[in-house]
């Protein structure tokens, strides 16, 4: 089989539905050639049918990423299907409802360290599980929102997000010497459940729409799953600790500048 991804064993996680941004990695990354194995958390059944509608049905893994029994036997289970890991998608975030839409002085203690639990630290825990069987060196993607501004509603999903970035630096740091790179793609607001789930985020898809260069659809994922499966190729093999902006061009304009007119062609 030939294609970007032709004999790599890829895991991904955050698969919840075909407009996710995970999903649509999964699918590129297998007509690309790669092996596929998805993760799952809570409604596992849901993940399973959605797995179904891949080019190639995928195997489920369960994963609490905030588990450490779960993630200390990850690597095992997975083994079930794959001898050994060539890439890792890490595509999970989460944050109680207080975290979020403009309450951020009001924010508890107990509702921000569940949203950096889930939405930050969960990139180490998810590449020290997927490490064992990683001793060939691969690649560790993250998916990210631009966190050197603060957004509309975003708050502490905003904070963690940028906790994200400085610890995706830190893994490249020290997972390096195993061969092992580790990438952020920082995509532009897509009509994900996760981005539903944030009051006002919505309104930033008609700002990316009118500003970016390039211009956006925050109906397509494919330009941000795209970019994931490059990173999980062997054609970024010197490139580690970066960032990937994907969305458009709109994080390269300052915010006093005139509106970008959308492109024509």
């Amino acid at each position: 089989m030939t294609g970007l991804l032709a004999g790599k064993k890829l895991l991904i996680t955050g698969v919840i539905t075909e407009a996710s941004i995970a999903f649509h990695t999964a699918k590129i990354a297998q007509e690309q050639g790669a092996e596929v194995v998805l993760t799952g958390y809570g409604r596992l059944s849901l993940v399973e049918r959605i797995a179904k509608r891949l080019p190639t049905p995928a195997p489920v893994v369960e994963l609490d990423v905030t588990s450490v029994e779960q993630c200390a036997s990850l690597a095992e289970r997975v083994s079930e299907f794959v001898p050994s890991l060539d890439g890792v998608l890490h595509s999970i975030g989460f944050a109680p409802a207080a975290a979020l839409g403009g309450t951020f002085l009001e924010t508890s203690w107990e509702d921000v360290a569940t949203t950096v639990h889930a939405s930050t630290y969960s990139l180490k825990s998810l590449a020290v599980a997927a490490l064992p069987l990683m001793s060939s060196g691969g690649s560790i993607v993250g998916l990210d929102f631009d966190a050197r501004q603060a957004w509309p509603g975003y708050d502490w999903m905003g904070v963690a997000k940028a906790g994200l970035e400085s610890t995706s630096r830190y893994l490249a740091r020290d997972l390096g010497p195993k061969g092992i790179r580790v990438n952020l793609v920082s995509a532009g607001p897509l009509k994900t459940i996760a981005a539903k789930s944030i009051p006002g985020f919505s309104g930033l898809e008609d700002a990316w729409t009118n500003r970016a260069p390039l211009g956006w659809d925050a109906s397509d994922p494919t330009p941000v799953a795209k970019a994931a499966c490059a990173l999980l190729s062997d054609w970024f093999p010197a490139t580690s600790g970066s960032m990937i902006m994907v969305d458009g061009g709109f994080h390269s304009l300052g915010f006093g500048t005139a509106e970008v007119p959308a492109p024509t062609a």
